[in-house]
């Protein structure tokens, strides 16, 4: 409205100025007819119309200013216009993203196995052999974020498609955590998690790794899968350089060995994990890793964990024992991929004890190559091949390799094999596995693995 009366004074003036140069034409046309002035009466004539002139100059100067200053104004209003209607725009979709459902995430990953295994050692044991189906894992994730800065995230787990009583299977909460950010760079954590400790006990989905089964080395020596109730720390304290911090709940009496006058026990670490259920008398532990994932494809990590007491503390001694593990995970552009990991634990024997093995370890190296898949077939395929040494003892619990109690075996694998991704998150899986061990071993197993593993 006040553009619309601004142009109205403008165009007034215009009509006034041409007013006056006709009405001064008219006067010359008048004049023209009339007597001729006098040089005084002229020039007093051309003084009043340039002094006429110079007003209405004037006036339209002063009109063209107001009509700028409001013409900043339009536009300052329109921004202010603008930027309100942005932050309600914001506001509106905050509003949004801040409801439970928007919050909330849900996934998960399964894998099921074929196992075609022959016992080449049948005489010692009898026929271990071994042809059956199985869906190992049938995996829910649950996450919510409360607020920006505290989420929640779970896993929940069946194991071997049924559970209960009589049955094979068990369902297990593998986490239940809280996370708080600290500021941009730290965060604390606590609850039911996963232990920082090499590269599947922490990203485990099947989809992720080569071959059906997870390798000897982590899941024996690690041993992965493996959480436990903790609080801790973790964050970046350098670009690239990583850091986890925690302190949990100990293993507990492996094998049970709870009385110092056995001359000889051994200690397996897989069977003394409490997962949580009831984990009564556990000392505390400490667990740390530094990992470098500052170049594309490269993860380079190191983690070490200290027992105050192996066995838990409702017997009459304590077992010192430290865990050490480093790794290096590399996938380049080309397609070249490359997996090796140590880990070992040494075990500080009190006095009267007498353990089989103070120190058990393993290693593999794993190098592998991924390409776009030929022709009309989807997706990627991937060719590993994976050599392992570990060493097994045996202990309470599903021993694998027959190894029994008290009884400690080395051994060594080769592994080929293929995946196919047809979409990045399912894979069908082929490996051979050909194992041999020492003397002591009783069960060793050659044949194939298939497997089909998703993740969402």
């Amino acid at each position: 409205m006040q553009s619309l009366f601004v142009n109205s004074q403008r165009k007034n003036l215009f009509i006034s100025i041409s007013y006056v140069l006709i009405l001064w034409g008219l006067i010359d046309i008048q004049a023209s007819h009339a007597e001729t002035p006098s040089a005084e009466e002229m020039w007093e004539t051309i003084q009043q119309q340039q002094k006429l002139i110079e007003e209405l100059k004037a006036r339209l100067d002063d009109t063209d200013q107001r009509v700028a200053m409001n013409e900043v104004k339009v536009e300052e209003a329109t921004e202010e216009v603008e930027a309100a209607a942005e932050a309600f725009e914001t506001a509106q979709a905050s509003t949004r993203g801040s409801s439970w459902a928007d919050r909330t995430t849900v996934g998960g990953y399964g894998e099921l196995h074929y196992n075609n295994l022959s016992d080449n050692n049948d005489t010692v044991d009898g026929d271990n052999s071994l042809d059956q189906v199985d869906f190992h894992r049938f995996v829910l994730y649950f996450g919510h974020e409360f607020t920006d800065n505290i989420r929640f995230f779970s896993e929940l787990e069946l194991e071997h498609a049924l559970s209960g009583d009589g049955e094979s299977g068990e369902v297990e909460l593998e986490q239940a955590w809280i996370e708080m950010d600290i500021n941009d760079n730290h965060r604390f954590r606590a609850g039911v998690d996963i232990l920082p400790i090499g590269i599947i006990n922490v990203t485990h989905e099947p989809n992720t790794f080569y071959g059906v089964e997870r390798n000897k080395v982590e899941t024996e020596i690690i041993p992965a899968t493996w959480w436990e109730a903790g609080i801790g720390f973790n964050g970046e304290i350098a670009p690239g350089w990583n850091y986890d911090i925690v302190a949990h709940g100990g293993l507990l009496s492996p094998n049970g060995v709870d009385d110092p006058s056995k001359a000889s026990s051994t200690l397996r670490p897989r069977s003394g994990r409490s997962k949580v259920s009831k984990a009564e008398d556990q000392d505390i532990a400490f667990t740390g890793r530094l990992r470098y994932t500052g170049m594309p494809g490269l993860e380079v990590g190191i983690s070490g964990q200290y027992q105050s007491d192996m066995t838990g503390t409702a017997d009459a001694f304590d077992v010192d024992a430290t865990l050490f593990e480093g790794h290096i995970d590399y996938k380049h552009a080309s397609g070249f991929g490359l997996r090796a990991l140590y880990a070992r634990w040494d075990i500080d024997a009190p006095t009267g004890i007498t353990y089989t093995q103070n120190s058990i370890d393993g290693w593999y190296i794993e190098p592998a190559y991924r390409f776009k898949a030929p022709g009309f077939v989807p997706g990627e395929i991937g060719v590993f091949t994976r050599y392992a040494e570990w060493d097994a003892i045996g202990g309470s619990g599903n021993v694998p390799n027959g190894v029994p109690d008290g009884t400690y075996v080395q051994f060594e694998s080769w592994n080929v094999g293929m995946n196919w991704w047809p979409h990045p998150n399912v894979a069908f899986k082929f490996d051979y596995q050909n194992e041999s061990g020492d003397s002591r071993a009783k069960v060793i197993r050659d044949g194939f693995n298939l497997g089909l593993a998703y993740q969402f």
